[in-house]
């Protein structure tokens, strides 16, 4: 069934070119996947994927597009991603085989200190930490977007937000899901001014079908566009921002509490988007590249395989592939946990955690006739011995869930795989007056207390730092060419779904479209194993219970874009079928 959709959706396939700024826009279609030359864009976002492939046929390069999709995005999936967040930029450079990142994560304030969630000896509620001014990071979205520019890019900033910006003032046409994530957040949307007269218009969700226009954002951006990045952290935007922090804009009588943040213009000044080495595994005949800590991607991810690489996956039942995904989860995450953190405040053990050493040292722990129970200890990868634990088992702290990623390949080559967020779904309910984007939450991805008592936590808050993150951009190459560039939102279910992705497409064969849309499972060193109703209802799920895995039933898990380059030169680009109402590829000039 999901080949015959697919080849139909292939057999449509056409390019929408944008509509004048006059014209009521319709709903786009979204298509999950598209084939052809000159370059291809995969998004959750039909509008945003379309912006990308204008500036791929303009003659822009893969990170030019990857730039302005982003951009589109905080228009049109804002309560996943925008300049109010942040990312992980990774870049494959065709000319020289080389493969990059920019680190945009979020850095807590300079006054933050490991109690910025503890109050009275206790850390405050979660929900209270997340619709607040205290858990508002300096963004790094706007910063990512011109270290970027500036290494890769063949367009300027201008160029490169000028469509966003157009799409922001026309607007664009409300799906269900932007209806729905409006609806479920109205309550605290409603405790805030700005947000309430953004996103709540006459005190309700903008019905589906209705044109949704930001001209806030859009002037932030044409800000933006004229004056450069500096106007965000040096200029007007960045002092409004940090007014929004200090003083969240609340409606005058609500009964939340929405704490204050201590964010100063200072902090904002100093923000930086480094580059970083990749995180690189051998896995089979590919490499495999990943962002490196303060995100546990790369990490985690790097693990994972290579403690699957000590299997033959390709000649595995369905079930014994399915148990040894979810051990291999179980055990990377419980190392993630101990280990990972930012590294200019952690010694974290990067270069060891992916040793082939080390993953042997845990893959024996897996036995095929019977799943581990509970929580599992770490191991030491810099004293790796077989089967062998060193400390106390640590469960993984929630993360929110809605982020987003692009993917983009152009016509030379050179790839883009981008996973960018605001954290929860709407961030932390705050828009900046005047501005029209949402703040982060992205500083309750910290610890608030340490996750075991008396084990070292590399993830509590401090000055300056960056959160521990699950984003895992994903490129793979083989000889130094293409094969393969993928990502997904999800918070900790991000590492886990890329990996179900990649080892379905590389080691079980599955179509790229297929891989992606497969029911998932995603376990993360816990009692319970968080996996789809579809999974559960699959012939393997029994069997897996008779192994010893315990599930529990969530909605969805992940959103994944990606792109694959085929023999003969042309691209494919894939994204969701499904998930979070299907996501968006399109190909410069198609040729299914």
């Amino acid at each position: 069934m999901l080949r015959s959709t697919v080849a139909s959706v292939l057999a449509s396939l056409l390019v929408v070119p944008l509509l004048p700024a006059t014209a009521v826009a319709q709903a786009p279609p979204r298509v999950p996947v598209a084939v052809g030359f000159g370059g291809v864009v995969s998004s959750v976002d039909p509008d945003a994927s379309q912006i990308g492939v204008d500036v791929l046929r303009r003659g822009g390069n893969a990170v030019d597009a990857a730039v302005a999709v982003a951009a589109a995005l905080g228009v049109t999936d804002p309560f996943s991603a925008g300049i109010g967040g942040g990312g992980f930029f990774v870049h494959y450079d065709a000319r020289t085989r080389r493969v990059s990142t920019v680190d945009g994560r979020e850095t807590a304030p300079a006054s933050a200190d490991a109690d910025l969630f503890v109050e009275d000896g206790a850390p405050i509620p979660f929900a209270e930490a997340v619709t607040s001014g205290l858990s508002v990071g300096v963004p790094g979205t706007p910063r990512t977007w011109q270290q970027a520019l500036r290494r890769w890019g063949s367009w300027s900033l201008d160029q490169a937000v000028r469509p966003a910006e157009e799409l922001a003032r026309r607007g664009f046409t409300v799906d269900a899901t932007f209806h729905r994530q409006v609806s479920d957040n109205a309550a605290r949307f409603a405790d805030f001014t700005s947000t309430s007269a953004l996103y709540l218009p006459g005190g309700a969700a903008p019905a589906v079908g209705s044109t949704f226009r930001n001209p806030d954002l859009a002037d932030t951006y044409r800000a933006l566009r004229r004056h450069g990045v500096s106007e965000f952290y040096r200029g007007e935007v960045g002092r409004d921002l940090v007014a929004a922090v200090r003083q969240p804009p609340v409606v005058a009588g609500t009964t939340r509490e929405v704490r204050s943040g201590d964010m100063t213009e200072a902090d904002l000044a100093r923000y930086e988007a480094p580059l970083r080495e990749p995180t690189r595994i051998r896995y089979r005949d590919y490499d495999v590249f990943g962002m490196a800590p303060p995100s546990s991607g790369g990490t985690t991810a790097g693990e994972a395989l290579n403690i699957l690489e000590t299997t033959d996956l390709a000649a595995e039942t369905p079930v014994q592939y399915l148990h040894r995904f979810l051990e291999a989860g179980r055990l990377s995450f419980a190392d993630r946990n101990r280990w990972v953190g930012d590294p200019a405040f952690s010694d974290v053990p990067t270069r060891e955690l992916l040793s082939q050493r080390f993953a042997d040292s845990r893959a024996c722990l897996i036995s095929p006739t019977a799943a581990m129970t509970g929580t599992v200890a770490p191991g030491d990868p810099r004293d790796p011995k077989p089967c062998a634990v060193a400390g106390e088992p640590a469960a993984t702290p929630y993360e929110g869930t809605d982020t987003t990623h692009l993917t983009v390949a152009d016509r030379w080559g050179n790839v883009v795989a981008y996973t960018l967020t605001i954290e929860q779904e709407g961030g932390s309910g705050i828009v900046v007056p005047g501005r029209g984007f949402l703040l982060n939450n992205e500083l309750t991805d910290f610890s608030f207390t340490p996750v075991t008592p008396g084990v070292p936590d590399p993830n509590l808050p401090g000055p300056g730092k960056r959160p521990r993150s699950s984003m895992t951009p994903t490129i793979v190459l083989q000889h130094g060419q293409l094969v393969l560039a993928l990502g997904s939102p999800g918070g900790a279910s991000i590492i886990t779904t890329v990996v179900q992705v990649l080892t379905r497409r590389l080691d079980r064969g599955t179509p790229l479209v297929e891989a992606i849309a497969a029911p998932r499972a995603s376990q993360r060193n816990a009692t319970n194993t968080q996996a789809e109703a579809a999974f559960l209802a699959n012939a393997e799920a029994e069997p897996l219970r008779a192994l010893g895995h315990r599930f529990t039933s969530t909605n969805e898990i992940g959103a994944v874009t990606a792109v694959e380059r085929l023999p003969d030169g042309r691209w494919r680009a894939a994204a969701e079928t499904s998930r979070r109402g299907g996501g968006a590829a399109r190909a410069v000039w198609p040729a299914p």
